[in-house]
């Protein structure tokens, strides 16, 4: 499933900065635009990835998994993280 995340990016003096809007905590730096998109893209991941096996392992045994359209999918993982936070 292909997801999109939109990522506000500077440039601060010789390095470039950027976050995605939609995950809090992701954040990152490169010192081009390409090496901070790239970094943007592992961050994003990682972060995803560690929500999912905690939602998964916080849930009991007894879980089932569905897919749903991913235009909800951001919505989601914000509800499911303001009320983690």
């Amino acid at each position: 499933m292909k997801q999109e995340f939109k990522v506000v990016i500077q440039r601060d003096g010789e390095w470039w900065i950027g976050w995605a809007e939609e995950i809090p905590g992701v954040n990152s730096q490169g010192t081009s635009m390409n090496e901070l998109l790239e970094n943007l893209k592992s961050a994003l991941q990682e972060a995803l990835e560690f929500d999912r096996d905690g939602t998964l392992a916080s849930s009991g045994e007894h879980i089932e998994e569905e897919c749903i359209q991913e235009k909800f999918l951001s919505h989601l993982i914000l509800h499911f993280l303001k009320k983690a936070g």
